[in-house]
């Protein structure tokens, strides 16, 4: 946008700031400057933050299935696609070895086409509020994502802090999955049973019983598990879950049901001298037994709470800080003032509230669901 574009307007929405401003010749950044933040030059143009929905990326997993098509209501590439990315924000070299930043893209409104780490530069504490980056280089700091379990995940476990500062590329993993749709007889497994110890897993994976070491957990619809780093613990066949995180990628397999990659038709990797490093082997891990809600969740880095609004009922959004709302059932709005003519949402939808957006509301049109995450702890 060129100088002049800022200048005419900046006129027509408040005359009296902008017409201390040159209105040639100023480059746009020093315009910026003689703001007190992104945000406020982004309302004099009228392109202020607003609830912002983004691209999902979508992953074909051989282990996936098609419910993110046939109950989320998302248009699918062929073949088993196992996860949908929400929002996400990750620097160079962590995903596929990217060489660039791999963010979601804002798919609608007046800021269609940017990313989320653009987001993040151009308006800083109006888009974060408190929530502090995670790293030197910025990253936002949730992975928000729905999984589609056409067949058992491998058994994994995440690093905790500790592992993922003594080694390079490791980044800590916390997270929670929401059951949106579960078949009869779906299960996952999650965390070690009573009396399990690190040699007794030990020969358990060796001779391929790691199950038989594990809490197996029949699920059903609304049910919610909170998987702190150090879990072991595995997705069961028929599950499509919502899933909240710490923006990390890095997973040890310690069995995967010995499976063949059809791609390379070989085993997969397993990583089990790193798991086993990493496996909370002393019980501190969160029980077997879910969160049934409405407050689901609480731990240093989210908190999850469920809401559900009947036909033309309202909800206050209280902001000051960012807030993820993923949407199970329904449709309707999350609305911002008069600067912003409201962001509609149907099932399957993800919208982050900025910080900024002190007081949202959101409007069902039919009865609906949806899980309200807010980022960092209390």
């Amino acid at each position: 946008m060129h100088t002049d574009e800022f200048w005419v307007m900046g006129r027509s929405r408040d005359e009296d700031v902008i017409a201390a401003m040159p209105s040639r010749g100023l480059p746009a950044l020093s315009v910026l400057s003689q703001c007190a933040s992104a945000a406020e030059l982004w309302q004099n143009v009228g392109m202020s933050l607003y609830p912002l929905k983004f691209k999902p990326r979508l992953l074909g997993k051989m282990w996936g299935g098609r419910k993110i098509e046939t109950i989320l209501g998302k248009a699918l590439p062929l073949g088993p696609i196992g996860e949908s990315w929400e929002i996400y924000d990750f620097p160079p070299g962590v995903v596929e070895n990217s060489g660039e930043w791999v963010s979601s893209e804002v798919a609608e409104g007046p800021l269609a086409g940017k990313t989320l780490h653009e987001l993040v530069g151009e308006f800083g504490r109006d888009l974060n509020g408190s929530v502090p980056l995670v790293g030197k280089e910025g990253q936002f700091p949730i992975l928000i994502k729905f999984l589609d379990a056409g067949q058992d995940l491998s058994v994994q476990v995440h690093p905790d802090e500790g592992y993922a500062k003594a080694n390079a590329g490791a980044h800590l993993k916390n997270e929670a999955w929401f059951v949106v749709q579960a078949d009869r007889g779906s299960r996952i497994l999650k965390g070690l049973r009573p009396g399990v110890t690190r040699e007794s897993f030990a020969r358990a994976v060796a001779d391929g019983s790691v199950e038989k070491t594990i809490n197996s957990v029949e699920v059903k619809a609304g049910d919610c598990f909170y998987l702190p780093s150090g879990t072991v613990h595995a997705l069961g066949a028929g599950i499509l879950a919502a899933e909240v995180q710490t923006p990390s990628d890095t997973t040890f397999r310690v069995f995967d049901f010995n499976r063949v990659d059809p791609s390379t038709g070989k085993l997969r990797m397993l990583h089990v001298e790193q798991a086993m490093k990493c496996i909370d082997f002393v019980g501190g891990a969160d029980g077997p037994k879910p969160s049934v809600g409405p407050e689901l969740v609480t731990c240093d880095y989210f908190r999850i709470k469920r809401v559900t609004l009947k036909k033309g009922e309202e909800v206050l959004i209280s902001g000051g800080e960012p807030i993820v709302l993923m949407f199970i059932e329904g449709q309707g709005q999350i609305t911002s003032g008069e600067r912003w003519k409201g962001t509609e949402f149907v099932c399957g939808d993800t919208i982050l509230v900025p910080a900024l957006l002190r007081e949202s509301i959101g409007i069902a049109s039919e009865d609906s669901v949806w899980l309200e995450v807010k980022l960092g702890g209390l």
